[in-house]
């Protein structure tokens, strides 16, 4: 599947916002729910995460219509790498190992905010190496 590339931008954009603001505030709550949001994007991929929706509905309708398309499989991968580090910084954050939760979230936010600014896609660009050892795992059993 392809989806609009802008999309996923806009979703890092606005999961920058929530997770700074769970750096701010300790929230573990609020980092719960983001971690639901990469859960949804992981599994459903972008139709079905929050943000995507909120893009589609109000963003996109005023965009021109993309000149490129991207593929979705290493969107859902980055999105499954957020919600591992998401749910160890709930972890954290829930169980008082309130270093966990700042670390867990800090390198989340650094992905997040290098695709939402510079449209640099950390985990997009990890998914093919695990791609490639994949196959090489599969091809030596």
């Amino acid at each position: 599947m392809q989806t609009d590339p802008r999309g996923p931008r806009f979703a890092a954009a606005l999961t920058a916002v929530v997770l700074a603001a769970v750096l701010i505030t300790g929230s573990g709550l609020l980092l719960a729910a983001q971690t639901l949001v990469f859960v949804l994007g992981a599994v459903g991929g972008p139709r079905v995460s929050p943000y995507s929706w909120l893009f589609h509905v109000f963003i996109a309708p005023h965009l021109t219509p993309p000149t490129e398309t991207q593929d979705e499989r290493p969107l859902r991968f980055t999105q499954g790498g957020g919600a591992v580090f998401a749910a160890v910084g709930t972890l954290g954050y829930l169980t008082g190992v309130t270093w966990l939760g700042l670390l867990s979230t800090g390198f989340a936010l650094a992905a997040a905010f290098l695709n939402a600014v510079f449209g640099y896609c950390l985990g997009c660009e990890i998914y093919p190496i695990v791609r490639r050892a994949q196959g090489r795992l599969g091809a030596g059993a």
